[in-house]
């Protein structure tokens, strides 16, 4: 076959390779940089024809600052055989390439095969988990300093309980001392919303009032919100209740203002309403048939298109730009509400602001028992804490209810308080972590001897793995930190009075 046949066929090898291979490659001239051909698939990532290719070179879809690249990254020894480039489409949308270049002849002049792969998705993929690993390691250091914190607060509270239980209605110290437990009261509360961020917090579902979270946050919202934006509330007086946790619905109140906030830069309007409804069955309701009540938080923002609607609620799906914002906060209600077995319903339009419906299951109110009067205790307890100052407060909280108490600071020196004790003991209250054991061990170990032991275990906010390890032994009662002296005494009074059935955690 004569050489001239022998190329020609290679040539129309090559080009129908060339133009069937599904990743996108084009031929580029070595010195103007001008589009000598492309195949098909880099005319479907782009957006342009081979005709409109071949008119354009390669400064018309690169980035200004890789335009400067160019050459270094064509030319010259040790070159990288594959790197990375940010390249405009037809559409203006911005994608992340890998491009390969190989030296090749083309049509008589030197040209360059470029092989490429477009990244855009791998990138992004990227971007998310190291976000998601800037969230992890910010839950974990604040979960850390809340758990710190939250212990302080209990001594503050207790100390503050016990000075109050002193001072007569008409001291002059009483005021200054009721502040001092109300602020307390808020940090803890405080504390409560960062161990719920660092996910520390365990789940505490009760009958909840969504008026009461709402008004509860109104200063706080007015300030995430800023100036510009009215805040309007308009809640239903006779609201029916849902089975929630109260940090959690404050958390979806805050995530959809601050979703709000943003759709106003200029400012506007922010209307928070609240409402019973019952919903009939219908194949385009949000929620199952059933009562509930609906958490209404309204905007006068930029409003979505029907793509951003259909996405809002994915995860690190946003509209804002780099460093802006995580894509997280819509994610995180459309979650939670779920847990609380609701629905989310957005409705938006582009310049007509967006509405965000909450329903949450309406629950029966429950009848609020009367408080029984504390009665004077009566037995013995063995109180193991290597903090001296909780185990002070502990004790005297117990001591002035009447019991006697015999105190450890870890599980060795209770071993000896226990083994030189004559007569029996009624209660062991321990903390949930001690330098030799936890305390439902410690409690396994004293039920040989006091077969009736009931045991309390003091929990911080760090100890759910104990929590629930420790419901499945018979007689073990849980109270989590911050705690009042009336929640302690009246936690011990339920527990000596409980025949051996377990308690969960709580306050």
């Amino acid at each position: 076959m004569p050489a001239k046949r022998i190329l020609k066929s290679r040539d129309r090898k090559f080009r129908l390779l060339f133009a069937e291979h599904p990743q996108p490659m084009w031929i580029v001239d070595a010195g103007s940089r001008r589009f000598l051909e492309v195949n098909a698939a880099a005319c479907h990532l782009y957006g342009y024809s081979r005709a409109e290719f071949r008119k354009m070179n390669l400064a018309d879809v690169q980035s200004g600052e890789d335009n400067g690249r160019f050459p270094a990254g064509l030319r010259g020894p040790g070159r990288p055989a594959a790197s990375e480039w940010r390249h405009r489409t037809r559409s203006g949308l911005w994608i992340e390439v890998e491009m390969a270049m190989h030296p090749i002849p083309y049509g008589g002049q030197s040209a360059e095969l470029a092989v490429l792969t477009d990244i855009t998705g791998r990138r992004q993929l990227e971007d998310q988990l190291r976000q998601a690993q800037k969230m992890e390691a910010l839950g974990l250091l604040t979960g850390g300093v809340a758990h710190d914190f939250n212990n302080l607060l209990t001594l503050i509270t207790g100390y503050g309980h016990l000075i109050l239980g002193k001072l007569g209605q008409n001291d002059p110290n009483r005021h200054s001392a009721e502040q001092i437990v109300k602020a307390a009261e808020r940090a803890a509360e405080l504390t409560g919303r960062l161990l719920l961020f660092s996910r520390r917090r365990a789940v505490q579902a009760k009958a909840l009032d969504l008026n009461q979270v709402v008004t509860g946050l109104g200063a706080l919202l007015q300030r995430l919100i800023g100036e510009k934006i009215e805040l309007r509330l308009d809640l239903t007086a006779e609201l029916g209740s849902v089975h929630a946790d109260a940090g959690r619905m404050e958390q979806v109140l805050l995530n959809l203002a601050a979703n709000s906030r943003d759709a106003m830069p200029q400012g506007g309007t922010l209307t928070i309403r609240t409402a019973n409804l019952t919903v009939e069955p219908s194949p385009g309701a949000a929620a199952k048939p059933g009562s509930y009540v609906v958490l209404t938080v309204r905007d006068t923002g930029a409003g979505m298109d029907e793509a951003t609607r259909a996405q809002a609620f994915e995860p690190f799906f946003t509209t804002k730009g780099a460093g802006l914002g995580t894509g997280l906060g819509l994610y995180t209600v459309s979650g939670i509400v779920k847990q609380s077995g609701g629905a989310v319903e957005l409705s938006s339009q582009p310049g007509l602001g967006a509405c965000f419906k909450v329903y949450l299951p309406r629950i029966d109110r429950p009848t609020p028992a009367a408080e029984p009067v504390a009665p004077i205790g009566a037995g013995t307890i063995l109180l193991v804490d290597d903090d001296a100052v909780l185990r002070t407060l502990v004790r005297e909280t117990m001591e002035g209810a009447g019991y006697g108490v015999l105190e450890a600071s870890g599980a060795a020196e209770a071993r000896g308080v226990a083994a030189n004790r004559q007569g029996a003991i009624d209660l062991l209250i321990s903390g949930a972590m001690l330098p030799e054991a936890s305390g439902p061990e410690l409690a396994k170990e004293f039920r040989s001897r006091w077969p009736g032991l009931k045991v309390l275990v003091l929990l911080s906010r760090n100890d759910g793995a104990i929590a629930k390890r420790g419901t499945r032994r018979k007689g073990v009662a849980f109270l989590s930190q911050p705690f009042t002296p009336e929640a302690l005494a009246a936690k011990v009074r339920k527990v000596l009075e409980n025949d051996g059935k377990t308690e969960h955690a709580g306050r």
